[in-house]
Parts: C-alpha cells; structure tokens; sequence
C-alpha cells in the first residue's frame, strides 16, 4: 500500500504485525494501538501498550516481540467484532526505543486475518529520519465496515509526544520554557474601620438559628498517569536494579508468553530440531528461592506448590497456562514489599510435555513492578536439545534488588529431571522427589 490509501478489512480477528530488520544499533520498535472517539481517547485505559496490553473490552490486545531469521515482529491482536460501538478509529503505531526511525531498516506494518493466515493489508514506512514514533495506520469505519488506512505519520517526540496528542496523560512530563513570575496585584489598604453605633435604649436581638455546615465534597482522585519507561534487557546489558528504577515495594509480576509453533522436526543427529508430540504445548513458570533466613523451595504447579504472596516464600503463581498469551501466560506474582525476606530468586521454565526442546519456540519475559519501570527480554534462540531454561536471577544485596537477564538453556542428563539440573547448574543444594500435576 502507499501512503494515504485504504483497503476494505473483514471484521474479524486481524493480527497487526509491527516489523524491521534486526542487526546491531538497531532500536527497538514497539507497536501500540490507540482506541478513540472523535480523534481522541476516552481515557487512559483506551490506550494498548506494552504496560497495558489488554484494553478492557477485549478488541486489542498487545501480543509482545519476537525475532525470527534476523526479523522482529512486535504483533497486536485486534478483534474487530468486539471494539465498542463508539469507537469510531483504531489507531496502530510504533515508537523507537533506543534511537530513531532512521536506524530502523525495512520498517513495516502487516494486517493479517488471524484464522486464515492471510495478508489483509501491508504498508512499508520509508523516508524515515529523526522520528521517534510513527502512526503507521489505523483501522475505520465507513458505512458499517472497517477499512484500513496506510498513513505513515511521525513524531520527534516518541511515545510520550504521540500519547498526549491523542489525550494521554502520562507521568513524565514534558519539558517546557519556565513562566515568567506573575506580578501581584497591589491594593490599597483598608478604610478604618467606623466607630459603632450605640442605641438610644436597650434593644434585645435573638441570636439567629444555627445553619448546619455542609461539608464539600471530597476532591475526585486524579487518575493514574500511563508509565511509559521499559527496560530491555540485553547480552550486552544483562542487569538493571530494581531500586534505582523505584521498584521496590507493591507487588511485581513475572510474565512468559510464547508463540506456539506447530510445525516440529524430529530430534536427530547434528541438524535435528524438536518434535511435537501434540498440539498442547504446556510450558512451566517456576521459581527457586532463598530465603534470608536460609529457607529454601520452589514454586511450580508440579506437586501444586504454587507457593503464598503474604506468607512465606511471598511468591504465587497464579495458574498454568497453555496459551503463552500475553494477556494469560505463565504469571509469577513476587511480593516486594516483604523484599528483606529474599536472599536470591531464580524464575525458570521447563517444558512439561507437547515437545522435546525449546528449539522452534519464541518467547518473551517480562518483569512489570507496580512501581518503576517494566522490564523485558528475549529468549535466544535454542540451538540444544533443553527442556529446562533458566530466565532471570533475582538478588538483594543490602537494600538493592538486582534482575539479571539469564536466558540460559540447559540440557539434562538422562534420567535427571529440569529442576534438578537447574538446581545444580545454580547451586540451591535441594534434594528433590518425582511429582506429578
């Protein structure tokens, strides 16, 4: 498509794939969609990102990014059926994170029917220079059908510059010229006051009835601002503090989604890859974890040790997911306002059955505190037969919590199960039994 022109869409389920090819000082390019009504969001929650990837009504979800043969795609879910009837413009943008769109190479928007796998509609964005955010194309209404518009529209200002346009209110503000004082009004000074009048007789006055006061109404509370800042965690920076983002109280939840590939090779020889064994791939959250006073465990659905979040190990996992959705996923939810009680974390995911190896399997973490900043990485792609991945390493060091990106697959020995070898491959020192879900 060129710039400006539009194609009718079906009013199903799209699969909006924002891509660009990877290489080194390449950004990232993070895809966003913005719901709006008269060219304008109805509030905050109207606005999908990778903090808020799901919009309430269920029409937009943000899928998360994925690097397959040197591209990467960040991939929007949009239900066209189920955006709310005053929704008039669904809008679907990127922004840079890490540079501008000028270092972004072959940056592209593809609109796919999420069923049958097809191309719905393509729009490359070319020419671009010092933009930090684009409005790539958005999806409209026209006669009781959706179209698709290809509009390449962009922003020096990033993320932030491009949300508030649209009526986003988000907590960092941006930089403005200081206003010049605001001079006083000067006024005069008060008459005397006049001398009282003093009647000729005794005159009694009834005090008059008491009013009741009316207390005002309490101020609404503001909203919440949308928090913009993410940090990718990479080879060349594995690590970020979680104190010095504010991230240290509330709770903070651990998030893996996959995307489920169907298509598997039989393990063998030097050039083997994974084998599905069925369609239900079932990948596995867990945690080891020390405790300061020298308690250690895991929290897994194996043996439904799903663990507490306001007792001891103060880490829950929410459920078991077979998905790797981002709204669903695999959830680790680790209470950091009992953070004194941790010595070191180690978030893990094995694979519990539906293949052989991580091989062919692309997917993403991400660690969203309550407070401060998100934080996201990729998983390599795995080139061994493992069914075990250690994904981050959690440690306190005085009051300072520390992620660190591991991404590390490991390759059990026969007959050893993937908790045990991650265990030796970390030192926990736990002694481990057969369990069963």
């Amino acid at each position: 498509m060129s710039k400006g022109s539009n194609v009718p869409v079906p009013t199903t389920v799209l699969r909006v794939e924002v891509g660009r090819r990877s290489g080194p000082g390449v950004p990232d390019a993070d895809a966003s969609a913005l719901l709006l009504v008269a060219g304008k969001v109805r509030s905050d929650a109207d606005f999908v990102f990778y903090n808020q990837p799901a919009h309430s009504s269920g029409a937009v979800r943000h899928e998360g990014r994925r690097d397959l043969g040197g591209r990467v795609t960040d991939t929007l879910l949009v239900d066209l059926a189920r955006v709310e009837p005053a929704i008039e413009t669904v809008v679907l943008a990127a922004s840079a994170d890490g540079g501008t769109f000028g270092q972004v190479p072959d940056l592209a928007v593809e609109v796919r029917d999420a069923g049958r796998n097809t191309v719905v509609a393509r729009y490359d964005a070319t020419g671009a220079t010092v933009e930090t955010a684009f409005v790539l194309g958005e999806f409209y209404r026209r006669q009781g059908a959706w179209k698709f518009r290809a509009v390449g529209q962009g922003y020096d200002s990033g993320l932030e510059g491009l949300a508030t346009d649209y009526g986003i209110t988000v907590d960092e503000p941006r930089h403005a010229a200081p206003l010049p004082p605001v001079p006083q009004p000067v006024t005069a000074p008060p008459p005397p006051p006049a001398p009282p009048t003093v009647p000729a007789f005794p005159v009694t006055v009834p005090p008059p009835a008491p009013v009741p006061a009316t207390p005002p109404p309490p101020p609404a509370p503001p909203a919440a601002p949308v928090r913009l800042t993410k940090v990718t965690l990479t080879k060349a920076a594995p690590s970020v503090s979680l104190t010095k983002q504010g991230g240290t109280s509330g709770v903070m939840r651990v998030n893996l989604n996959w995307e489920v590939r169907k298509q598997f090779s039989q393990w063998g020889g030097k050039r083997g890859r994974a084998v599905a064994l069925h369609d239900d791939l079932d990948l596995d959250l867990c945690a080891l974890f020390e405790l300061a006073d020298g308690r250690k465990g895991v929290v897994q659905a194996l043996g439904n040790a799903f663990g507490a979040l306001h007792q001891p190990p103060y880490i829950l996992l929410d459920g078991d997911d077979r998905t790797g959705a981002v709204a669903a996923g695999e959830n680790l939810t680790i209470n950091l306002d009992h953070k004194d009680a941790f010595r070191r974390l180690l978030v893990f995911v094995t694979v519990y059955e539906g293949a052989r190896s991580f091989a062919d399997l692309h997917a993403t973490v991400t660690l969203q505190p309550q407070f401060g900043a998100a934080i996201d990485f990729s998983l390599d792609e795995c080139t061994v037969p493992s069914t075990v991945c250690a994904l981050a390493l959690i440690t306190r060091t005085g009051d300072d919590l520390v992620v660190q990106r591991e991404a590390r697959y490991l390759v059990p020995e026969r007959g050893v199960s993937p908790q045990r070898t991650v265990d030796h491959a970390y030192g926990w020192g736990m002694n481990w039994t057969p369990g069963r879900k």
